[in-house]
C-alpha cells in the first residue's frame, strides 16, 4: 500500500489563502464587523475609568448618569454586532467548507484508478469523511470564534497600551507564560495530530479489509492474524492519541494559571504608580479591567487551539491529494481504428517480481476474446493494461496505433470499458445510478439496457427506486446486472469483462454474456473467465500461464491441440 501525501505548511498556507480570495467580500465583512464589535466592547472600560476619575474630581450625579448611559449603549452596540458578525462567520464557513468538500471530490475523481488502488481504500475514505468533516467544522465553529477573540485581543493590548503605556508593558510580560506555553505547544502539535490521522487510515483499512474479506478470511483459517492485525492497528491508534492528550495535559494549566498572572501584575503595578502620583486611580482600573477582559478571548483561543491543531492536520492531509498527478495524460492523438496491439509486454507491481512476461497478442476489431488460464497467471493485470488502468514496465498496448494509457480520461472510457466483479451501487434513484454512463437517456432507452442484461427485479418504484443505505437494497448479482447496464448505456468500442457475471449462477451468466453479445455487437469483447462456457462462445482463446501467453486459437483449435487449454476445459467439464 502506498500512503497518500500530506501537504505541508506552507502549502496549506496558501490553500487556505487561496480560500478566502475566493470569498474575499465576505471575509471582508466578516473582519470589519468583528473589528467593530470588539471596538464596541473597548469602551466600557473607558468610560468606567472616566466615571472613577469624575467621581473623584467631584463630579455630580448627572455627569455619572450620562457615562452610565453611554456603557449600557457600547454593550448593546457590542452585542448586535457580534451576534451579526457571528452569523457573517458561520455563513463564511460554510460556503468554504462547501468549496474543500467539492474539490476534495474533483480532485478524488481525477486521480488515476491505479494510484488509489495502491493508497487502499482506508487512507482515501478517512481524508474523505473523517478529515473533510473536521475541516469543515473548524470553519464553521472553531475558526469564526478564534478570528473574533484574536481581533478582540489585538484591539484590547492596543486600547490597553493607549490607556496606559506602562501598565500595558506590564501586562504584556505577564501573558509570557502564555505566549511560552502556547509556543511549546504549537511545535509538537502537527506533528502528533499527522501521526494520529494516518493511525487513523491504517485502522480503517484494516477494519475494512477485514470485512470485505470475512468470508475469505473464515475459508482460509486467517482469523487470528486479521485479528493480530487489527489490535496493532488499535494500539497504535491509541498510542498517537495519547500523545496529543499529553500536549494538551501540558499546555492547559500552563494557560490557565497564566491568566492570572497579568491580572496581578497589572494591579501591584497600578497600585505602586498610583501612590507615587504617576498614573491616576481611573487610568490604573481601566487597565487592569482591559487586562482582565482579555481572559475571555484568549480562554477562546485555547479551548479551540486543540480543534485547529487537528483540524489543520486534516486539512494537510485533505490537501494532499493536490500533490498527485491527475488522470490527464499526454493526449497520443486519435485511435486510427479499433484494433488492439500487445507487443513484447512486461510487468510488475511496485517492489515485486514480473508478472507478465513477453506477452503478445493482437485483437481485431469486433472480435470476441476469452482470456482464460489457472489463478495467479496474469489474466487480470492483462485485462488493466488493456483497460489503460496501467502502463507495463517494457513493450506496448495500443489501440489504433495510440497507446491506450496516453489516452485521454474522456477517450479511453469512450474507447475501452473495463468491468470487473467487483461493482457499487451509488446513492439515488435507479434512474441516477444508469445515467451516469449516459447522463441524456430517456427511460426507454434505460429500460431497453435493463432489458439487455437480464434484468428481474420488481422494484416497488420502478426507475425511481431509492437504492443503497436507507433504500432498496441490491444483492450482488442484481448489482453486476446494473453495472452491465451501464456498460450498455455507455456504449464503448471494447467492452473487457474481468468476472463480471461471476456473481451471476451459470446459466444466467451465460444468457448475460451472450445478450451483450448481441447488443455489442460489431464491439469489441475481452472476457476473462474462470466458467470455460465463455470460451466456448467467443470467437478465439487466449491461454495464460504464468505470466506468459502459451495458446491462441478457436475453441475447437484448442482441445484438438490438447494442450494446457483442453486440460482446463476436461477438469472443467467433469
Amino acid at each position: 500500500m502506498t500512503d497518500l501525501p500530506v501537504a505541508g505548511p506552507a502549502a496549506v498556507r496558501r490553500a487556505t489563502l487561496a480560500l478566502i480570495r475566493r470569498d474575499l467580500r465576505g471575509f471582508t465583512w466578516l473582519l470589519a464587523l468583528n473589528a467593530l464589535a470588539a471596538l464596541a466592547g473597548l469602551v466600557g472600560p473607558w468610560l468606567l475609568g472616566r466615571i472613577i476619575d469624575r467621581v473623584t474630581a467631584g463630579a455630580g450625579a448627572a455627569a455619572v448618569d450620562r457615562l452610565a448611559l453611554a456603557i449600557l449603549a457600547a454593550a448593546l452596540a457590542q452585542l448586535l454586532l457580534g451576534r451579526q458578525a457571528r452569523y457573517a462567520a458561520h455563513r463564511f464557513g460554510e460556503r468554504t467548507s462547501a468549496r474543500i468538500r467539492e474539490q476534495f471530490v474533483d480532485r478524488a475523481l481525477a486521480l488515476p484508478p491505479a494510484t488509489v488502488e495502491r493508497a487502499g481504500t482506508g487512507d482515501l475514505t478517512t481524508r474523505g469523511t473523517t478529515d473533510v468533516a473536521a475541516v469543515g467544522t473548524a470553519l464553521r465553529d472553531a475558526a469564526p470564534d478564534v478570528f473574533i477573540a484574536l481581533v478582540q485581543v489585538l484591539l484590547i493590548v492596543g486600547a490597553l497600551l493607549t490607556v496606559q503605556p506602562v501598565l500595558g508593558a506590564c501586562g504584556a510580560v505577564g501573558m509570557a507564560g502564555i505566549w511560552l506555553g502556547a509556543r511549546w505547544y504549537l511545535r509538537r502539535a502537527r506533528t502528533a495530530y499527522l501521526a494520529e490521522g494516518a493511525a487513523t487510515s491504517t485502522l480503517a483499512e484494516a477494519i475494512a479489509a477485514t470485512a470485505s474479506g470475512a468470508r475469505t478470511v473464515e475459508a482460509l483459517g486467517l482469523q487470528a492474524r486479521r485479528t493480530a492485525t487489527g489490535e496493532d492497528a488499535v494500539e497504535d491508534c491509541r498510542r498517537t492519541r495519547e500523545r496529543t492528550l499529553f500536549l494538551r495535559n501540558v499546555f492547559f494549566p500552563i494557560v490557565s494559571v497564566s491568566y492570572t498572572v497579568p491580572v496581578v501584575v497589572v494591579l501591584l503595578a497600578g497600585a505602586f504608580l498610583h501612590t507615587h502620583g504617576m498614573v491616576t486611580l481611573g487610568a490604573a482600573v481601566a487597565a487592569a479591567l482591559y487586562v482582565r477582559q482579555l481572559e475571555n478571548p484568549l480562554d477562546t483561543v485555547v479551548v479551540w487551539i486543540e480543534q485547529l491543531q487537528s483540524s489543520g492536520a486534516s486539512y494537510a492531509r485533505v490537501e494532499g491529494l493536490a500533490d498527485l498527478p491527475a488522470e490527464s495524460p499526454a493526449d497520443g492523438g486519435e485511435p486510427a481504428d479499433d484494433r488492439i496491439e500487445v507487443s513484447a509486454v512486461r510487468y510488475a507491481y511496485e517492489g515485486h517480481d514480473d508478472v507478465l512476461h513477453g506477452v503478445d497478442l493482437t485483437v481485431r476489431p469486433g472480435e470476441r476474446l476469452a482470456v482464460v488460464g489457472p489463478s495467479g497467471s496474469g489474466k487480470t493485470t492483462l485485462a488493466r493494461l488493456l483497460a489503460g488502468m496501467d502502463r507495463p514496465r517494457d513493450g506496448a498496448v495500443t489501440v489504433g496505433g495510440t497507446p491506450v494509457a496516453d489516452l485521454g480520461p474522456e477517450r479511453l472510457r469512450r474507447q475501452v470499458v473495463l468491468v470487473t466483479q467487483e461493482h457499487h451501487v451509488f446513492l439515488g434513484t435507479l434512474r441516477d445510478n444508469l445515467r451516469i454512463a449516459a447522463p441524456d437517456a430517456d427511460d426507454a432507452t434505460l429500460t431497453a439496457a435493463l432489458d439487455a442484461v437480464g434484468w428481474q427485479p420488481d422494484l416497488p418504484d420502478g426507475l425511481d427506486t431509492e437504492l443503497g443505505a436507507g433504500g432498496h437494497h441490491l444483492d450482488g448479482a442484481h448489482a453486476q446486472q446494473l453495472a452491465l447496464a451501464r456498460v450498455v448505456l455507455a456504449d464503448p468500442h471494447t467492452l473487457i469483462l474481468d468476472e463480471a457475471t461471476a456473481l451471476l449462477d451459470p446459466r444466467t451468466a451465460r444468457a448475460t454474456e451472450r445478450a451483450l453479445a448481441a447488443v455489442l455487437d460489431g464491439r469489441t469483447v475481452i472476457a476473462v473467465a474462470h466458467r470455460l462456457h465463455t470460451a466456448h462462445d467467443a470467437d478465439r482463446v487466449a491461454v495464460m500461464q504464468s505470466g506468459r501467453l502459451t495458446e491462441l486459437g478457436t475453441h475447437d483449435e484448442l482441445l484438438a491441440a490438447e494442450g494446457p487449454y483442453a486440460d482446463l476445459w476436461h477438469t472443467w467439464k467433469q
